[in-house]
């Protein structure tokens, strides 16, 4: 749960960082509404056959204008950005998306998010998701547990994320609501029934599953599809500061741009770390 704090709480770069996010967020919503509406809004396929739209690349300038005169020599890996070829050359640097959730947009359920990392060594030590129709930015540093940031108007509220105990009788599962693009997530459903661990299926897009995770709506969150570092980066962050990971299917944390390619493979992530001892064995089989 999260307990209201005052805003003095936060460290000044926090608290920098949000204002910049929120604003961002508002451009976001409007653009969302602009599309609602009908009006007209250009989108268009990329290299890889996945859209980005105008609301995307808006928020892309916007954010690397603001981090630039924010941190003025750092680097930013952006999806909507050029991907440096010198990238692996950096310890030190933002990781972007803009619009995490383009279909989610596009398909006009909502739930798409900004995701931000201060990414240092191969970890997200800032990490940040905000959620612009919730008006809502989560963001923590390494070391401590997250902040959310809420603002109505001109009025922000703060408030400090507090493990509270739960009923881990049923483990609820983020699953995306289209069509999933791999048997593996059956495999992984009958496993769960077969060991007799009870589970409820949550519906929800893009990182906005981290989110939940934080405010302690969702339990787990595997994914057998595909994804970029820019995904799941910033919710990696969040949910290492309450005691979760993202795991690879060897159990191994994920590292930021430390490949050739900034796809990942396979993962689940977990509210709980302890959590992995459910799964152990299915992974054993299946990575």
């Amino acid at each position: 749960m999260f307990s209201e704090v005052a805003l003095q709480q936060m460290p000044e770069k926090l608290q920098q960082l949000c204002k910049i996010l929120q604003h961002a967020s508002t451009l976001l919503a409007d653009e969302y509404a602009l599309y609602q509406q009908g009006k007209q809004f250009h989108i268009e396929k990329k290299q890889d056959n996945s859209p980005v739209t105008q609301a995307d690349l808006k928020v892309h300038a916007y954010m690397c204008v603001h981090l630039g005169q924010l941190s003025p020599h750092a680097p930013i890996l952006s999806e909507e950005g050029e991907q440096h070829a010198e990238r692996l050359q950096w310890r030190q640097f933002w990781m972007l998306d803009p619009l995490d959730g383009t279909k989610e947009f596009i398909h006009q359920t909502g739930e798409f998010t900004i995701n931000l990392s201060w990414i240092d060594g191969g970890e997200s030590v800032i990490s940040a998701i905000a959620v612009p129709l919730k008006q809502t930015i989560y963001i923590s540093e390494k070391g401590d547990t997250p902040f959310r940031w809420q603002w109505q108007s001109d009025v922000v509220t703060l408030a400090k994320f507090e493990h509270i105990d739960r009923d881990t009788t049923m483990m609820r599962i983020a699953m995306s609501r289209r069509p999933e693009r791999s048997s593996l997530y059956a495999a992984f459903l009958q496993y769960l029934t077969e060991q007799q661990i009870r589970y409820e299926k949550v519906a929800a897009g893009s990182a906005y599953k981290f989110c939940m995770m934080l405010e302690s709506e969702i339990d787990i969150y595997p994914r057998f599809h595909p994804t970029s570092e820019w995904d799941t980066a910033a919710g990696q962050g969040l949910l290492q500061s309450i005691g979760g990971d993202v795991f690879d299917l060897r159990h191994r944390p994920f590292q930021y741009n430390q490949r050739a390619d900034v796809l990942n493979g396979h993962f689940i992530a977990l509210r709980r770390v302890q959590d992995w001892q459910y799964f152990a064995d299915f992974f054993s089989l299946n990575c």
